[in-house]
């Protein structure tokens, strides 16, 4: 079972994605968590929730072991040739949806300033 830095605030239907050792530089990984993305909300499919109403709770992007190789460089010698991946975790969540309160709540609260209740009363005795 894969860890994860932070347990998400609804734990009923989170959908979680993790890449280990991914070959996108640690730095240029929000243009590019995209494949985390997509295998998140297949993963919200599966559990038969809307992907439409999935909101990110949380992305983290760590830094991974070096990949060393060598490559040929002038005259002969060999260079390093070095890159740096990242670990990358999302955790998606479905958004709550907000009920509206009924118009007769709203009314019945709105203040009304001083200006406007003497001027009824005016326009009352009239």
């Amino acid at each position: 079972m894969v860890c994860y830095s932070l347990d998400p605030e609804n734990p009923t239907n989170p959908c979680k994605s993790r890449g280990s050792s991914l070959h996108i530089h640690f730095k240029n990984t929000c243009e590019d968590h995209f494949e985390d993305l997509q295998n998140a909300e297949s993963d919200a499919e599966l559990q038969g929730l809307d992907v439409d109403s999935l909101v990110i709770e949380h992305i983290q992007v760590n830094r991974a072991p070096r990949m060393q190789h060598r490559t040929y460089g002038a005259h002969g010698q060999m260079n390093p040739y070095t890159s740096s991946p990242g670990h990358i975790e999302m955790i998606l969540t479905a958004k709550e949806q907000t009920v509206p309160k009924p118009e007769q709540e709203v009314a019945q609260k709105k203040k009304i300033s001083q200006k406007k209740l003497k001027k009824e009363k005016l326009t009352a005795l009239e």
